[in-house]
């Protein structure tokens, strides 16, 4: 089994190389970054488990960062460290959706605690949304396992047998119905990498599912710039 992979950003150096060093000893693959400019840009070259980000930093500060990755994931466990104790900055730090928040200095195997519960807890989350596979999508049944979307109203019915990557990019959607799907979500999960041509495939294919889908009225796919879509569906109250 694969070790889980942790992004670290800390400017401290001597610091985070010590961390660095002690979580790789717990057979944690560790990617550190020095501020929050390099964590971004790490984070968007590497696939992790878990991110755990210092919040005073140059540059780009931790709470900042957090929220850009939070744009592109939702689920990404992230874990602040911080020698501020103040209660604000611990709700600040909630508010954008963190998984835990550690104040230095801090017990080693305290934070190997945490990062283990943190992490099991994200696998279960993840288990539990793949255990589904039939979906209810407005006017659509969608079952993911045959592939088949299938339209049905009033004794008419219309089938789809989808392809393998339309089946998994409508899963994805389906999962998140009325919510930001990241385009690098989806991207890494189906495509295996986020770049150019990768993502105009993905638009070719969220242009056939919106062909599929388009006998309901209540649904859309929309496409929120610099994010990802949305697959948006109407109950017939509100449409």
């Amino acid at each position: 089994m694969a070790n889980n992979s942790i992004l670290l950003v800390e400017d401290d150096q001597n610091f985070g190389d010590v961390l660095r060093s002690y979580l790789e000893m717990h057979d944690y693959d560790v990617t550190l970054a020095k501020d929050g400019v390099e964590g971004l840009e790490s984070y968007k070259k590497g696939r992790y488990d878990l991110c755990i980000f210092d919040v005073m930093m140059p540059k780009k500060d931790g709470f900042t960062l957090a929220r850009e990755i939070r744009e592109k994931d939702r689920e990404m466990p992230i874990v602040f460290l911080t020698a501020k104790t103040m209660k604000d900055d611990v709700l600040e730090g909630f508010r954008i959706g963190a998984d835990d928040y550690i104040s230095k200095p801090f017990n080693s195997e305290e934070l190997l605690f945490r990062i283990h519960a943190i992490l099991k807890r994200s696998q279960s989350k993840l288990e539990l949304k793949d255990e589904v596979k039939e979906f209810s999508i407005g006017k659509y049944h969608f079952n993911f396992p045959l592939r088949i979307l299938t339209f049905a109203e009033s004794g008419e019915e219309e089938k789809h047998k989808l392809s393998p990557k339309e089946a998994s990019l409508l899963k994805m959607f389906a999962q998140n119905v009325n919510d930001i799907l990241p385009r690098s979500e989806a991207l890494t999960k189906i495509w295996g990498e986020d770049n150019y041509f990768t993502a105009r495939s993905m638009d070719v294919f969220v242009t056939k599912l919106r062909k599929y889908l388009r006998r309901d009225g209540n649904i859309e796919i929309v496409n929120i710039h610099g994010n990802g879509f949305q697959l948006l569906v109407k109950s017939d109250q509100e449409a």
